[in-house]
C-alpha cells in the first residue's frame, strides 16, 4: 500500500483497495502487472527528434513521411502531444518540452529541450511553430520565452488560441477567459 500511495492521485483507500485487488488476483495476472511496468521501465524512452516517449530511436510521428515537417507544435509533456493527436487536427510533427519554465520550482530554461527545438529550427525547413503550451503563469512565461528564442529565426511562431468554448455561455465565463476572448478575437 506504501508503494502505491507513492503514485499521483492514489490516496490511503485507493492504495488499500489496489493492493487488495492484486493480492485476490492469480499469480499470471499480477506478474503481467509487474512485467508491463518493468517493460516501461526498460524500453520506453525519448525520441531522439521530438522528445515523444517511444520505444524505438524515433517516435511514429516524427518517422512518418506523411507528416508536414514544416510546422512543429511545441508541448510542454508526451501526454499533451497524445490530446492534440487525438483530435486528427494536427497534421505537422511534434516537439516536446518535457515540462515548462518554473524558477520556484528550480526549473530554467536549461532544463528544458529548447536549444535541440532551436536546431530544429535552424537546420531549415520549419515555417511555424505553434506554441501549445499550458494556459498558466509557468506555460505562458516559457511561451514567451519560445518566442523570444526565435525572434531573430526565420520562422513564424504563433500560439494556440484560446477564449470562450464552443456551447459555454459569456455569463459563466471567468475574466481570464473573456479577456483571452477578446485579444484573440478574429474576422468573421
Amino acid at each position: 500500500m506504501a508503494e502505491f500511495q507513492k503514485l499521483p492521485g492514489i490516496g490511503p483507500r485507493s492504495a488499500e483497495r489496489l493492493a487488495f485487488h492484486i493480492l485476490k488476483s492469480d499469480q499470471r495476472t499480477a506478474m503481467a502487472l509487474a512485467d508491463a511496468i518493468r517493460d516501461v521501465k526498460e524500453r520506453v524512452h525519448h525520441c531522439r527528434v521530438c522528445y515523444n516517449l517511444t520505444e524505438t530511436d524515433q517516435c511514429s510521428i516524427c518517422s512518418d513521411s506523411r507528416r508536414d515537417q514544416h510546422q512543429i507544435f511545441v508541448v510542454e509533456q508526451p501526454k499533451d502531444l497524445l490530446l492534440l493527436e487525438s483530435t486528427g487536427l494536427v497534421h505537422g510533427v511534434y516537439h516536446v518540452l518535457l515540462g515548462h519554465i518554473a524558477p520556484l520550482d528550480g526549473v530554467e530554461p536549461g532544463d528544458l529541450t529548447l536549444d535541440a527545438l532551436i536546431r530544429r529550427v535552424r537546420v531549415g525547413g520549419v515555417s511555424e511553430v505553434v506554441i501549445a503550451t499550458n494556459p498558466t503563469m509557468e506555460g505562458e512565461g516559457t511561451a514567451l520565452h519560445i518566442k523570444s528564442l526565435l525572434a531573430g529565426e526565420e520562422v513564424k511562431v504563433t500560439r494556440l488560441a484560446r477564449g470562450l468554448p464552443s456551447g459555454s455561455q459569456i455569463e459563466y465565463a471567468a475574466r481570464a477567459v473573456l479577456q483571452d476572448a477578446i485579444e484573440g478575437r478574429r474576422t468573421y
